[in-house]
Formats: C-alpha cells, structure tokens, sequence
C-alpha cells in the first residue's frame, strides 16, 4: 500500500472558501448556497505579477495557502504537483480572439500566461518555493492523477508534498465545448508519517488501484452514513462535479462523514472509508481514506 498523511486542506470556489466552511457544510452544521468563487487578491505576488494574475493563479494561491497553513508547513519547503484539465481558460480565449483577428500579435504576458505550469510559477515566485514541482493535466481525471504522482513522491521521497488542483472557467465559445462553470481549487498537504497536524491517512494499493467502476460522488459518499443530509447536498454534489478540481472533494466528504454520523453515535469509532475518483472512463482511482479524530480539526 501507499499511504500518506493529510496534513492541510485548501478550498476554494462556488460558494465555498476553506476547509472549516466546508467541513461544516459536510456535517450538516451549516448550509451551502451557490455564489461565484471569491479569488483574493495574491497579495505575496510582486506588483507586477500580482497584475497580471489570472483567475486560477488566484484560485491557486489561495488555496494553496490555507493548506499550508493549516498544516503549519513553510510553503517554500514542499514539493509541489500541480494538476489542472484545462489551465486558464479566459487567457487562451483571449488569445483565441487575437488570432483569429487582424492584428495577432499576442502580447509576452498573454503568451507566458498560456504555459500549462504558469499556475507553478506563479506560486515559486510568490512562495520562494525551490523545490522540484510537477505539473500535469489528464482532463477530469486530473485531481486523481495529481493524488496518484504526490502520494507516489511521499512514499519515495520520503518528505511532504503539496497536491494542488485548480481550474478556471472558459467563455463562450469555448464553454459550450467544456462547460466548467467557475473558477476553483482543492490542495492537500501530503506527509509520510502522521504528525499533530495530521488529520486523516490516505491508503491506495499499489496494484489494483486503477479499476472499472462508477466514481463516488458528494453524495453518495454522505448517503453511506446519512441519507437526510446526502440528500441537502445534492447541489453542492451536482457543482463538484462540473468543476474538476472539486471531483476530489467525495474524499473530503469521506473525511467528515464520521463527524457527522457521531452526532447521533458518538461512540462509533473512524474506520477507513472506501472512495473511488474519477479517473480516465471507465477506470476510476481506489483510496482509503481513515480520519484519525472523531471530529476532523479545522482551525
């Protein structure tokens, strides 16, 4: 098996911003109700960059961020994998319309800005990170892909590593052909051995983790433990599964299902929670996902 240690979590997106909200959400303590993602500004960008910042640089950061902090991990210390389906989507609209103009003559900052790894960049320069990063792109199955490289670096490197996915929504014309609504971002902090911030262990097998089968999702991972509550989620479940940063967040629901079941069977102990992720169809990605508190921490 591979396992790692999640230390931190960063969300950001529809109506959400945070892994506290979130988790609340999750157990049933507060409602979720739709609204644009908030993007803060990159304030630890330079000013140059900080103007040129696109939407998922901010999704990025941001919640990169939180969970670094969460995890009380120095963000220029950690290895980082970077995992988005489709990158900036405004900027390559906004290149699409300058060539198919008169003048195409497309600017160095929209140019640098259309790199897959700008996300990566952006955050080594606003973090000081120097470590090794890795960015990737596998369409939806993104998050899981990103999962499966951060836990395989974990487990041979022996050290933290930051996951991040994040993703921006495309203009029409281009989201008629892929129709991710908003702009959004999940980032884990990953260790190889559980420390007092560590919050849950991740298990996959190291053969057998790629199967055929259907992907869980916000819903039916909450229906395993309270079909009231899976069923108040049913529109946060429909929004994750549009945004593709958010296709890891049943992980997440895996998380907090035991907090919530407590309220009514407080002496129910956390056991590993079967969740699979959407992966390349038909396949889907098989975790574990064990809480190591009745009550998940959030600061």
């Amino acid at each position: 098996m591979l396992n790692a240690w999640i230390e931190g979590i960063g969300l950001l997106g529809p109506g959400l911003d945070g892994w506290p909200q979130a988790l609340a959400v999750l157990r049933g303590e507060a409602g979720w109700a739709h609204a644009p993602a908030a993007l803060p500004a990159p304030e630890l960008l330079p000013a140059a960059e900080r103007r040129r910042a696109s939407r998922i640089v901010k999704a990025t950061l941001a919640a990169g961020l939180q969970a670094c902090r969460q995890a009380g991990r120095d963000p220029a210390s950690l290895p980082g994998v970077f995992a988005s389906s489709g990158g900036d989507g405004h900027n390559c609209h906004a290149i699409c319309e300058l060539l198919a103009g008169e003048d195409r003559q497309v600017s160095p900052t929209r140019f640098h800005n259309s790199v897959h790894n700008a996300a990566a960049g952006y955050w080594s320069i606003a973090t000081g990170a120097t470590p090794a990063s890795q960015t990737l792109s596998a369409h939806d199955a993104s998050f899981a892909a990103g999962l499966l490289e951060a836990m395989a670096q974990v487990a041979t490197g022996g050290q933290p590593v930051l996951l991040l996915a994040s993703d921006s929504d495309h203009p029409e014309p281009l989201r008629a052909c892929r129709p991710v609504p908003d702009a959004s971002a999940l980032a884990l902090v990953l260790a190889p051995a559980p420390g007092p911030c560590a919050l849950a262990r991740l298990s996959l097998p190291c053969r057998g983790a790629l199967a055929e089968g259907v992907a869980d999702t916000v819903q039916s991972v909450t229906a395993r433990t309270d079909a009231a509550l899976a069923a108040r989620l049913q529109a946060l479940s429909s929004m994750a599964a549009a945004l593709p940063p958010w296709l890891g967040l049943p992980l997440l629901a895996a998380l907090a299902a035991p907090a919530a079941a407590g309220r009514t069977r407080p002496h129910v102990q956390p056991q590993a929670q079967p969740v699979a992720l959407t992966y390349l169809p038909p396949q889907v990605l098989r975790v574990e996902i064990t809480p190591l508190a009745a009550s998940p921490a959030a600061p």
